[in-house]
C-alpha cells in the first residue's frame, strides 16, 4: 500500500513538472516578438523625430494672425489625419 502511494505522489509531482515546464517553454518562446514594420512616416513624423508617441497638430495655445492665415492656405480645416500638412504645426 505505501509503495502505491509512493508510485501515485510521484507521478502527480512528475505531471505537475511537466506542466509548469511546458508553461515555461511556451512563455520564453513568445517572449521576444518582434516590432511591427513601419513603412512609411508622415512629414510631421519626419519633422519631429523627437515626439515619443506622435505628434498633435491641434493647437491649444493663442496664434498669431499670420499662423492662422497660413492654417487657412494649408487647408488645415479640411485635414486627416495622419496626411496632416505640415503648414498646421506651429513654428514650421
Amino acid at each position: 500500500m505505501t509503495l502505491t502511494r509512493t508510485l501515485r505522489t510521484t507521478a502527480a509531482t512528475a505531471a505537475v513538472a511537466v506542466l509548469l515546464a511546458a508553461g515555461a517553454a511556451h512563455s520564453t518562446a513568445t517572449r521576444y516578438v518582434e516590432k511591427p514594420v513601419i513603412l512609411a512616416q508622415t512629414a510631421a513624423e519626419q519633422a519631429f523625430p523627437d515626439a515619443e508617441f506622435g505628434v498633435d497638430p491641434m493647437v491649444t495655445g493663442p496664434v498669431s494672425a499670420s499662423f492662422r492665415e497660413k492654417q487657412v492656405q494649408a487647408d488645415c480645416a479640411a485635414a486627416v489625419w495622419p496626411d496632416v500638412p505640415l503648414g498646421c504645426y506651429p513654428n514650421r
